[in-house]
């Protein structure tokens, strides 16, 4: 032995792995101090100690270096560049001493540890069943140094044996230096024949593994395959990325979606065609994209579930009242809705009509409660509620969904709502009915009228599901302004529930108990906060005309804005003040409107009309004026075809009546007259309009004034004759709203009474007449003249 047992060496730290005695392993250095202790070796005896470091540190102390280490000796080596190549062979294993770090490298005083041996019939076989398994694992395809398997074939040392197989084992650097440090050459068989078994049972499963992937193997699946590999082979999965992963996850998924969806039969063998044609696809396919969101529309879609009905009437009267003021025969019909619902579920008698077969639509001014009656409909029922706008919808596949054929498809506003509500009978709110449009991408009123029909909504089709989906047991609702815009084949399939426009007392009772105590809660003010009856009607008449409460729950808003502004500010304000109608105007301003809308004084060749709109009634004003000139009749404010028709007829029958009104014969030939309705911005029509115009030239050229308490409406004839007209209710709390008190219509509308709120029916005059003569004796203030002698003889009103 050329070495001494005990003496000092240069030491050479190695940041990864662990040199065995009985090994020559080939190793490439790169520190400087690393170098410097070789190149010391070799100037010397050709001897160092290799020790592994505990971390991967570049300048190693004596704590960052393991107590034991390997003797070896230099058999070869040659500089590359800043770097040195070294073949080295491992002597013995040693203990280190302390450690010079003063020179260019590292040495140490290092002792040589003497291994314990007791050969025996156990360390034998122990041996031989290393050899065995060995070579078990060169025949599995395990990579390794040909001929050093042969050397230990052929018969080495137990201590040899044990150094050269572990050497072998793809071990971490802990492990291995744990087996440099075991001294007992016994203990060592057993340890390396533990570990050389491990390693034969992971790539037994690797082989399984690729086994298993290569039966599945196929060229458009080549990804698949890999991605089960990276699930057993970390390196592999480190090589593809995550680009991948989850195809496989995805199609189980949907496949056990599919089960679970519980799809009627013919859905669920599309959906699993589908899904078949996607397993076959790649995963960077687009069309595999589309395909999924398919199959998730499908799964998602509530095919059976349903909320259970609980048509309780008395619940139901409870909760409309609760949430809607007035609006009696509104609820009343709703009321009568329920119980039709109510009796079909009780018999089990539900027919392909559906749920009651009927499509309500709530047609009425903004702001008078049809959306949130629908939600209150929904409450009561204990159903989910799901509100579209079709407000400018133009594309019918907006109402139908998009053919998946386009990137981007979706499914209709229908279908989605159904989706969100996740059941399949909620009730449905289609609102702005009659905002609806078209264009040249098709009509959407005409792709309702399946949704909306009984006899064929059980079988909805959307383009984008290309399934029948169940609409029967959905409660449609639908809302519009105006009814004259709905296509009649849709609107036949609706029942019209008219909503009218709020009285004053009415506003006034849904400001102090609907709209105040929710403006409170909003703005964070103290519930006790009170507002005094006359401040609300001050609010409402004053700041506000229309026939709803939109712009009264705005200035009340406005109100709590205001009030909590001050308590932020930790001005005076104390949470029991009442907020009185003097204190009005602090809050809003000056006063926006007139108290009433009628004039202040009796005018000539001035009458009120009263008009319906949109957004409730209205009353406008009717102008007259004439000048000599060539008989022409001028029609200004933008009048409508109809509304200058009635103007027409009009003035046809003020020329037959010459003599009763004691004109001149061929007066009109001498005269201009020019008829203009104010506020010219707005669009006007309408027949209703006729005894208006009429009675307001007929005072233009008699100089008779016309009684400004006195608002009129109906449709006159050529012979006189005044005829039925629509929209009474709103028409007659119009002219109560504008501080009108004498009210005339024609004779047929005197049934329309029944519908008007009592206080309305008290505080007006009305007189139902069916002829013009009638409405002059009432409208004309008349004075004592020889000229009116034949006027004050007209046939008397009749009053109620």
């Amino acid at each position: 032995m050329r070495f001494a047992p005990t003496r000092i060496y240069p030491v050479v730290p190695l940041r990864d792995g662990v040199v065995f005695p009985h090994t020559e392993p080939t190793l490439t250095f790169g520190r400087p101090l690393s170098i410097s202790g070789i190149e010391s070796a070799i100037r010397a005896d050709k001897y160092l100690v290799l020790v592994s470091q505990k971390n991967k540190t570049d300048i190693p102390n004596l704590t960052d270096l393991y107590e034991v280490g390997t003797l070896c000796e230099v058999e070869q080596f040659a500089p590359m560049g800043h770097e040195l190549l070294a073949r080295v062979k491992g002597i013995a294993r040693v203990r280190l001493g302390p450690i010079n770090q003063t020179g260019p490298f590292l040495s140490a005083t290092v002792t040589v540890i003497n291994e314990t041996y007791q050969e025996s019939d156990q360390s034998v076989a122990t041996g031989r069943q290393i050899l065995n398994e060995l070579k078990n694992l060169f025949d599995m395809g395990r990579p390794g140094d040909f001929p050093i398997f042969m050397k230990l074939m052929s018969g080495v040392s137990a201590a040899e044996l044990t150094d050269q197989v572990v050497n072998l084992l793809d071990l971490k650097t802990e492990v291995k230096q744990k087996l440099l440090e075991t001294i007992s050459v016994e203990k060592r068989l057993d340890e390396t024949l533990d570990l050389l078994n491990h390693e034969i049972k992971l790539l037994d499963l690797e082989k399984n593994i690729v086994s298993q992937a290569q039966a599945k193997f196929d060229k458009n699946y080549k990804e698949q395959v890999l991605r089960e590999r990276q699930k057993t082979i970390s390196k592999e999965l480190e090589k593809l990325g995550s680009e991948t992963d989850g195809m496989g996850d995805d199609t189980a998924t949907l496949k056990k979606k599919i089960k679970t969806a519980n799809m009627p039969d013919n859905v669920r063998k599309i959906a699993e065609k589908e899904l078949a044609k996607l397993s076959q696809m790649s995963f960077h396919n687009p069309e595999s994209t589309y395909i999924r969101n398919y199959l998730d529309w499908l799964c998602d879609m509530p095919w059976n579930m349903a909320s259970k009905n609980h048509v309780a009437l008395s619940r139901a009267a409870r909760i409309l009242d609760e949430d809607h003021y007035g609006l009696a025969k509104v609820k009343e019909r709703i009321m009568e809705y329920l119980a039709v619902m109510k009796l079909r579920n009780n018999q089990k008698s539900l027919d392909k009509d559906g749920m009651t077969g009927t499509i309500l639509c709530f047609a009425g001014p903004p702001g008078v409660g049809k959306t949130s009656l629908g939600k209150s409909i929904a409450r009561a029922l204990g159903r989910k509620f799901v509100r579209i706008s079709l407000g400018g919808i133009r594309d019918e596949a907006e109402i139908r969904g998009h053919r998946r054929t386009y990137v981007g498809a979706l499914p209709g506003r229908i279908i989605q709502g159904i989706k969100t509500a996740g059941t399949n009978n909620p009730v449905f709110m289609l609102d702005e009915l009659d905002k609806l449009a078209s264009d040249y991408r098709g009509d959407p009123s005409s792709a309702l009228l399946e949704a909306l029909d009984p006899e064929q909504n059980n079988a909805f089709s959307d383009h984008y599901l290309e399934v029948p989906f169940d609409l029967s047991q959905v409660i449609f609702i639908a809302t519009a302004n105006n009814l004259d815009t709905i296509p009649s084949a849709l609107k036949d399939r609706l029942e019209v529930i008219s909503f009218s426009g709020y009285t004053i007392d009415e506003k006034v009772k849904i400001a102090k108990n609907y709209i105040w105590s929710k403006n409170l809660k909003k703005a964070a003010l103290p519930l006790d906060l009170q507002i005094e009856d006359s401040a609300l009607k001050e609010i409402a008449t004053r700041y506000t005309r229309e026939a709803g409460v939109r712009d009264l729950e705005r200035n009340i808003a406005k109100i709590c804005r205001k009030i909590a502004r001050k308590i932020a500010e930790k001005k005076k304000f104390s949470s029991g003040d009442k907020i009185l109608q003097k204190d009005i105007s602090k809050y809003l301003g000056p006063q926006r409107m007139p108290e009433t809308l009628a004039e202040t004084r009796d005018e000539i060749g001035m009458s009120t009309g009263l008009a319906w709109t949109a957004a409730g009634g209205d009353i406008l004003f009717i102008e007259v004026a004439h000048m000599p000139g060539k008989g022409e009749l001028q029609l200004t404010g933008q009048l409508g075809d109809v509304m200058k028709e009635s103007a027409k007829a009009a003035f046809s029958y003020i020329r037959s009546r010459w003599d009763t009104l004691q004109l001149k014969e061929n007066f009109y030939k001498e005269l201009d007259i020019h008829i203009h309705v104010p506020e010219g911005a707005v669009p006007k029509d309408g027949p209703s309009a006729g005894i208006a115009i009429a009675t307001a030239v007929i005072s233009s050229l008699t100089d008779l004034p016309v009684r400004r308490e006195v608002a009129m409406t109906g449709e006159i004839t050529l012979r006189g004759r005044v005829l039925e007209i629509g929209g009474v209710k709103e028409k007659v709390i119009a002219a109560h709203r504008a501080g009108i008190t004498t009210v005339i219509l024609p004779k047929e509308n005197e049934k329309d009474l029944v519908d008007l709120p009592d206080n309305v029916k008290k505080e007006l005059k009305f007189h139902f007449v069916s002829h013009l003569d009638q409405v002059l004796k009432i409208a004309l203030k008349l004075i004592p003249s020889a000229k009116m002698e034949r006027v004050h003889a007209l046939a008397p009103s009749s009053s109620g």
